[in-house]
């Protein structure tokens, strides 16, 4: 049973979102700052709904539990869109809905992708791990891209593809942390193709094998960052910005890794938030002289 926070807290709902977005460290909190009160609200909504079903799974040994806790929030979203909220994240959410046309299915797709951290463990095929990172960032991409707003369908594409890439980076920079918790994204087709089997990832062992296989995971997430922006339409990047600036962040750090890969195996890769604050501030930058020059030759 998941306990109502209001009860204990007297935050606010929207409070309590931006709280727990900023306390999780997440880098997509620097994208947020560029946006309208209104989209920020929504979106700040919907990372803190995120957070909230990531952690039913990640801070919950027992996966029977989890799966309990899983089913509250699937019976929150049914109150968000048809009855009344509980949770101050399910009430924010609810205030986003005023706005912004986001579709239940993708929330309920997010927590599909979180049941199956309790059942499935290790995945035969990258075939298999694409479904995951569809219901873990996919749809979240989808829904941001509503909320960030676009006038060409092609941008879903992009949203779609760019939730694949955040994902993929996430797996290689968690190996080790998911490993210890009985995890393994690798695609074992990828590990064989490799010579390297499980047991090789949570021993940490660093081997020429161990090398080239991380390098083939940054590069097919490389691979999903490149086919996410071929797809942006030039008339919504501008719109599209707060996700640009996510990119941003999360493709340096990929370089960071790609840069000393087994420092994967040693500690969480991540970077400072000046330096995260610092590339937000310089994309949002960039994109605003790009859309200048957009405006410019379509005049």
């Amino acid at each position: 049973m998941i306990l109502n926070p209001l009860k204990s807290s007297l935050m606010k709902p929207d409070d309590y979102c931006q709280h727990k977005v900023a306390a999780s460290g997440s880098s997509f909190y620097y994208s947020f700052l560029f946006l309208t009160p209104e989209k920020r609200q929504a979106i700040t909504a919907l990372y803190a709904f995120c957070r909230e079903v990531d952690d039913c799974v990640d801070e919950c040994s027992d996966p029977v539990i989890a799966r309990q806790k899983l089913d509250w929030w699937r019976g929150e979203i049914q109150r968000v869109f048809h009855e009344k909220p509980q949770h101050p994240v399910g009430i924010a959410l609810r205030t986003s809905l005023e706005h912004f046309k986001l579709a239940e299915e993708h929330f309920h797709a997010m927590i599909d992708g979180m049941l199956m951290d309790t059942t499935q463990h290790h995945y035969a095929s990258f075939e298999d791990l694409s479904l995951y990172c569809y219901r873990a960032a996919g749809v979240v991409g989808l829904l941001a891209a509503e909320i960030f707003g676009y006038q060409n369908e092609k941008t879903l594409d992009y949203a779609r593809e760019l939730g694949t890439a955040f994902q993929l980076t996430n797996i290689i920079r968690d190996v080790s942390e998911d490993a210890q918790r009985g995890r393994i994204y690798l695609p074992e087709e990828d590990l064989q193709r490799f010579s390297l089997d499980r047991q090789d990832i949570i021993n940490a062992t660093r081997s020429e094998n161990m090398q080239a296989m991380l390098d083939f995971q940054i590069q097919r997430a490389e691979y999903f960052y490149e086919q996410a922006f071929a797809c942006l339409p030039d008339e919504d990047r501008y719109t599209q910005r707060s996700g640009i600036i996510m990119a941003a962040i999360y493709h340096r750090l990929l370089k960071k890794i790609e840069r000393k890969p087994f420092m994967v195996f040693q500690q969480r890769v991540s970077l400072s938030p000046l330096g995260k604050l610092w590339i937000a501030w310089n994309t949002n930058r960039r994109e605003k002289r790009r859309q200048r020059q957009f405006i410019r030759n379509n005049n």
